[in-house]
């Protein structure tokens, strides 16, 4: 009942206000007479063939200044006209993202009627806004050799780090932080409404993005004012709506294994890759259609796509026992290698209805389905990196569904509204196959700590049995805005809303166990309750005002933003099972109740020598962690506060070390003791204590700090820090250098009652000599902790701030250099160098509170080169990192040959390789002789990071991909051939590594490679 009431509180509150304006671009000015005086009372008109109520109509103030803004990109025409003075036509004025173009212009006196057209070369240089962005329009976008999807098209952006690097195959989920941010932080927008993904902090999803069929797409990099939640990047995507004239186009691209090089060279197959890992079955087929259904009035446009692809899974094969319930080991079929294929199929239709001259509404519908016929093994964000074929599902999200409404009203020239309300709503994660013949079957993990040729060889291997989620996911967005825009200010409240839902079950095998295995040889096991309900809803809502004043040279820009965020969780019920053998119900319960927070943000944009070509910029702003059914608003769900100690992304569970002294595979001791036994006498097996001893009841054994849920200032958040100067270099071309700095706030720790810091044992252990490992090994590695035996599995966590105890920084340092080049005769070029470095340190704190990361993960930093984590923990003794300075060039550029209609066009990469780490596994016995005693929990092992992160990274990636098409035009028909080449330097860049060290072992061993020279054929006809 509680949700539903604040569901309708939501809905009222969006009935009652309009929504917020989709940030658009903006023509604006001034008029003066031929002696210099100012000109109010000039009617100003921007008329394009992109509005479908045809024309914008402003006039000048007092100053003789005027402002139009909400327009949509494309080219225009703005006529100045009064009565006694010549009216001026201003022609071929280019609008992209949020653009201000400043078109400044004199009035003569002249006859009535009497009209003079100009022509000139649009503005390049924003001389009123600190924002910072990157605008793709339409031809660059079909231009450039990418896949035409979010996470290829992001690709292109100086200073993103992703944590996939796949232009060539459809879409998949996908971080984009910025300098140095949060992984959660990115947002990808649709006709300015959010496509969230609640599980992974609203950040975007598998959602296809019409890339192909966008008007433009533009990323805010920097400088967003009241409308932005966090200050990571924003891919906006502006689609096409039709128009007064019928149009349309198909395209098509493929490729095949026939198609493809071979990058498998002798440095591939020395570390560790036993075969090449090609692409198959690429293809991508897409009709679109608009056009009027009445002129002027309503326009529609429609689209229909489906796309696969098909690749080899690196070192991972067919397992022969699969299914075999008498077989334990894992026993590669080399003759079938594994494969990820992924399918995806959408259909969509958009309706614009100018309803009358002030009052136009857009209707959108999008159905999609990802992996509806996969076969292969497909794996997500929250799978295990290494996994045989038949232990795991196929990642679906079917349905996947996106529906929007929005209104927008021009009530009179100087006050503007705009209303929308935007929804998605998907099932996600890896869904059980049908028939799934390793359900009664036990999961195991091969550790490979010392090698294991006798189970494999592959260090991590997750395999004999499924684990399976059946997740659905929603996240629904209204907004809500006024602006009142005269000459030369700008003044806007809004309001924003966003209500999250996240509904997980786990499940694992019927026996509810899993082991792991050291070659072969059991040495743990996994107890679980299953399945797992985990149920999340939560909701944001914010109100903001920002303002511009522009005078002179100098413009102004401010803005203050209150945040209310707050999330719940209905009913839920566990078990029963065999390790909650009486059904647990939890009432609903009020979770992260609520967060407010006041950020201030504020701009400044200087016409440094009043020609409109050179600006200097300055952005400053506090911005916040982005709300999701994740972190604090998940965590304190009480179904995620329960005695576990494996999770989130799975089954509650505990583990325990096992020996297995009879060789029958089975634990012989009582599964639902938890404390240690030795049964060897009476013929069983040895089992140390469980990892949580209260696994099983009812106990919650993380209880939340209440002012860690509740007050102001507590949600996590980052000021930002911009300077930029632009300078125009030529006629449509620009240069810009930025600096940014950002530094992070609101880190959370879990603090174990039961445990004081003088309860851990310190102690060091030598690295082995290895000529892999920094000077060859030998060093020491100090700062490890091991808690008292005694106080083993005994948890009651408080989770609370980190700045009780201690300090904690995470700071960003960086610098961007951009060019910005289109050229009348054809030539694009976008792209920069970007380079940073991120420091963090948070020793003061963890010398206080040595269980830091023991569970759950503590992450050091964020957004480092492939989103690889800097974890902190007993056994990752690395808090205080200066992780280097990293850089990064992007770039693209497309050129067509004039009177042959070729068109040339390519994309550069050029990045820092992931971070690497060397998780050693030490034998139990060297950490007994160097503690004088064994270590907590009798495992057979402790595994102990024995690289600093920053020290060592993978290889630096560099990816050329180049296209070349040939343009046929046949009366209103243009066709398009093409052939593009990718990794057209067959680069064999290594993308993923096993960071599991053994001593001259298959540490650094390939596990994902950059995709070979891949040859792929296009056309596309448009009409």
């Amino acid at each position: 009942m509680r949700a539903v009431m604040r569901i309708l509180g939501f809905l009222a509150c969006a009935a009652l206000m309009p929504t917020i304006a989709l940030a658009q671009a903006v023509i604006a000015g001034s008029v003066k007479d031929s002696s210099g005086g100012a000109l109010p009372g000039v009617n100003v008109e921007a008329t394009s063939p992109e509005l479908i109520e045809k024309l914008r109509t402003a006039v000048t103030d007092g100053t003789g200044q005027y402002r139009i803004e909400d327009l949509r990109p494309g080219a225009y025409t703005v006529t100045f006209s009064l009565p006694g003075f010549t009216t001026l036509k201003r022609e071929g004025i280019e609008l992209t993202g949020t653009f201000t173009a400043t078109i400044n212009v004199e009035l003569k006196v002249g006859v009535v009627a009497e009209t003079v057209t100009v022509t000139g070369e649009s503005p390049v240089v924003n001389i009123q806004s600190a924002r910072r962005e990157m605008t793709l329009n339409n031809d660059v976008l079909k231009a450039i050799p990418t896949v035409r999807s979010y996470n290829a098209t992001v690709s292109v952006v100086p200073g993103v780090t992703t944590n996939l690097n796949d232009v060539v195959t459809a879409t998949a989920t996908t971080q984009f932080p910025i300098h140095g941010g949060r992984n959660n932080e990115g947002r990808l927008m649709i006709d300015g409404l959010n496509i969230g993904n609640p599980p992974g902090g609203n950040q975007p999803t598998s959602y296809i993005a019409d890339v192909g069929n966008a008007q433009e797409v533009t990323f805010t990099t920097a400088g967003g004012l009241g409308e932005s939640e966090t200050a990571g990047l924003v891919m906006s995507v502006v689609p096409k709506t039709g128009g007064n004239r019928k149009s349309g186009a198909l395209f098509m691209s493929f490729t095949g294994k026939k198609l493809s090089g071979d990058n498998f060279n002798d440095a591939l197959r020395a570390a560790g890759l036993t075969a090449p890992t090609p692409l198959s079955n690429v293809y991508d087929l897409n009709g679109s259609f608009g056009g009027p259904i009445k002129r002027d009035k309503v326009w529609y446009f429609l689209n229909a796509r489906t796309q696969g692809s098909t690749k080899i899974i690196a070192n991972v094969y067919y397992n022969q026992n699969a299914g075999d319930q008498t077989k334990w080991l894992y026993s590669p079929d080399l003759s079938r290698p594994a494969y990820n294929d992924r399918t995806s199929e959408n259909a969509s239709g958009r309706i614009t209805w100018q309803v009358s001259t002030r009052n136009k509404v857009g209707v959108f519908w999008d159905e999609q389905a990802n992996c509806r016929t996969c076969t292969g093994l497909t794996t997500g964000i929250t799978d295990p990196p290494r996994v045989a074929p038949e232990a795991r599902g196929v990642s679906q999200t079917k349905p996947l569904r996106v529906t929007q409404v929005t209104w927008s009203s021009p009530l009179t020239n100087k006050l503007l509204l705009d209303a929308g309300w935007g929804g998605i709503y998907y099932a996600w994660g890896n869904f059980e196959r049908n028939p799934n013949p390793t359900h009664d079957l036990i999961n195991v993990v091969e550790q490979c700590a010392t090698g294991c040729p006798a189970n494999g060889g592959i260090p991590g291997l997750v395999y004999r049995s499924q684990d399976w989620g059946q997740n659905y996911a929603g996240s629904y967005s209204w907004r809500a805005s006024a602006s009142y825009v005269t000459g030369r200010q700008s003044l806007k409240v809004g309001y924003q809303g966003t209500y999250l839902s996240d509904i997980r079950t786990w499940y694992t095998n019927s026996q509810d166990l899993a082991y792991q295995f050291n070659n072969g040889v059991p040495n743990r096991l996994t107890e679980s309750i299953s399945p797992w309900v985990n149920n999340g809803l939560g909701a944001w809502h914010a109100v903001f005002v920002q303002d511009q004043y522009t005078s002179g040279r100098v413009t102004l820009q401010g803005a203050l933003r209150f945040d209310h965020s707050a999330s719940w969780y209905p009913q839920q019920q566990e078990g029963p099972s065999r390790f909650l053998p009486t059904a647990l119900v939890i009432p609903e319960t009020p979770g992260v109740d609520a967060y407010k927070d006041i950020t201030p943000r504020m701009g400044l944009a200087y016409d440094v020598f009043g020609n409109g070509r050179t600006a200097f910029k300055f952005n400053a702003g506090k911005y916040l962690e982005g709300m999701g059914i994740s972190n604090n608003w998940a965590n304190a769900n009480p179904t995620l506060r329960m005695p576990c100690t494996v999770g989130p992304f799975a089954p509650c569970g505990v583990t325990r070390a096992w020996t297995d002294a009879n060789n029958n595979l089975k634990p012989d001791c009582d599964l639902l003791d938890g404390a240690a036994q030795d049964l060897r006498s009476s013929g069983g097996d040895v089992c140390g204590p469980i990892s949580n001893a209260a696994f099983g009841t009812t106990t919650l054994t993380n209880t939340f700090d209440p002012a860690l849920l509740t007050g102001w200032g507590v949600r996590a958040s980052d000021w930002t820090l911009g300077a930029t100067v632009q300078q125009q270099i030529l006629p449509r071309a620009s240069i810009e250098v930025a600096y940014t700095r950002r530094w992070f706030n609101g880190f959370t720790v879990y603090d174990n009652q039961l445990a004081a810091a003088s309860d851990f044992a310190e102690y060091s252990i030598t690295a082995p000599s290895d000529p892999r490992l920094p000077s060859g090994g030998g060093y020491p590695v100090s700062g490890l902790y091991d808690i008292a035996p005694s106080l083993f599995g005994r948890v009651s966590n408080l989770v609370t701030a980190a700045k009780k105890y201690g300090k904690w920084s995470d700071n960003f340092n960086g610098v961007d250099v951009t060019l910005n080049v289109r050229t009348g005769a054809g030539w694009t070029f976008q792209g920069g160098i970007s380079t940073g470095q991120t420091a963090a340190d948070n020793c003061e704190a963890r010398n206080n509170l040595p269980e830091l990361g023991l569970s759950p993960a503590v992450n050091l930093a964020q957004g480092l080169p492939g989103l690889t984590t800097s974890p902190v923990s007993p056994t990752n003794p690395y808090c205080h990192v200066d992780y280097g300075w990293l850089t990064q060039l992007r770039a693209l550029s497309s050129y067509i040959i004039p009177k042959i209609d070729v068109q040339l066009s390519g994309v550069l990469q050029s990045k820092p390789g992931a971070l690497l780490a060397a998780n050693y596994a030490v034998p139990s016995q060297v950490i007994t002789q160097i503690l004088g005693r064994a270590p907590a929990g009798n495992p057979a092992n402790v595994t102990i990071n024995i690289l600093a992160p920053g020290q060592k990274y993978g290889d630096r990636i560099n990816q050329l991909d180049f296209r070349a098409a040939k343009i046929l035009h046949f009366g209103r028909t243009r066709t398009m051939v093409g052939i593009d080449l990718y990794n057209a330097l067959n680069s064999s860049a290594v993308l993923t590594y096993n960071n599991t060290f053994v001593p001259g072992g298959t540490w650094l061993q390939p596990q994902t490679v950059l995709t070979a020279r891949l040859i792929k054929f296009s056309a596309e006809i448009t009409f």
